[in-house]
């Protein structure tokens, strides 16, 4: 059994190739899709011949695929598009890290304190900074609040646009912006619950093409979150869970961001730590994983996993869930 992931990108056409010539079956759990992720970023142009060449190699990879796993409904709904048998398709949230991370009241106060962030309403952006999260909005938000001293910008990560972040700061002299490195994982509980409003973004272009994993551990806080995006993508199919938590707006459209944010400002600051029985703890997920991985069909058993690690060569990198 060869169990390959998207990251980095196209490895799951080695790990086809290596199935193959070991007669072994191959498992392609979906991140992400390329060369459609680079395409729509506007790092390949769609007819060229590195870009027809990738797509066949991902072409390879998911035809010789004996199951596919996705992660929501949309990235399932474009493989179906490209001719993929929906009986080899699981669709499988990710989980979230909520083995160590939590609300903490302590590691909100020290965060705070520690940022500057006292006596704050504090906006956070926390994760990935590129193109298929495009911030416009979001700055232009901070831009119309500059004048609101008691709301706060927080962008947390890395990525090709934080400098954008920085550059849009300092070219209008904001100082309700303010950009921080990844934190680590022992500090994440601190960083996450020391928002009061998350923002989760999603570029128009990317709906089916990356999945918003960063939602998941802000579920796992008990924050409100601010969606910025398509009306329809899987971040507002989770609308019913975060139970009214839950405020949304379209790119370009700063000025409904803003009515979200002061409207969430003003009112009682309420956060609900996950239950027991979500969907998306560790312990739920995994075995899941696991039973896909032992049935031939598309269905999801409910036994648990019994395959002995040593049978099982997983291709992935360091960053792979």
């Amino acid at each position: 059994m060869v169990v390959a992931l998207t990251s980095p990108p196209l490895i799951s056409f080695f790990a086809a190739v290596y199935a193959r010539l070991t007669r072994a079956r191959l498992y392609c759990w979906i991140m992400d899709l390329n060369p459609d992720e680079a395409i729509a970023a506007g790092w390949l142009k769609e007819r060229s011949i590195t870009t027809r060449s990738l797509q066949r190699m991902m072409s390879y990879s998911l035809r010789r695929a004996d199951q596919i796993v996705v992660l929501d409904r949309f990235v399932q709904e474009r493989l179906l598009k490209s001719g993929v048998d929906s009986r080899r398709i699981s669709i499988l949230p990710p989980w979230s890290h909520s083995d160590v991370v939590g609300y903490s009241n302590s590691g909100r106060e020290a965060f705070r304190k520690m940022h500057g962030l006292d006596g704050k309403f504090v906006v956070m952006y926390s994760g990935n900074h590129s193109p298929c999260h495009p911030l416009d909005t979001l700055l232009d938000a901070a831009l119309n609040l500059r004048e609101r001293t008691h709301v706060s910008f927080c962008f947390i990560g890395g990525g090709s646009e934080q400098q954008k972040v920085q550059r849009f700061a300092e070219r209008h002299e904001l100082t309700n912006i303010k950009c921080l490195p990844y934190q680590p994982l022992a500090e994440l509980s601190a960083s996450l619950s020391a928002a009061d409003l998350h923002v989760v973004v999603m570029g128009d272009a990317f709906i089916g093409i990356v999945h918003p994993c960063k939602v998941y551990n802000i579920i796992a806080v008990g924050s409100r979150v601010l969606y910025i995006g398509p009306d329809e993508s899987h971040v507002t199919d989770l609308a019913s869970y975060l139970n009214g938590r839950l405020s949304t707006a379209r790119h370009n459209d700063y000025l409904t961001v803003v009515q979200h944010i002061l409207k969430a400002s003003t009112s009682p600051k309420e956060r609900r730590d996950h239950t027991p029985h979500s969907p998306y703890l560790k312990d739920t997920v995994v075995p899941q994983l696991c039973a896909i991985l032992e049935s031939v069909t598309a269905d999801i058993a409910t036994t648990p996993c019994s395959v002995p690690s040593e049978s099982v060569l997983s291709i992935t990198n360091d960053s792979g869930r």
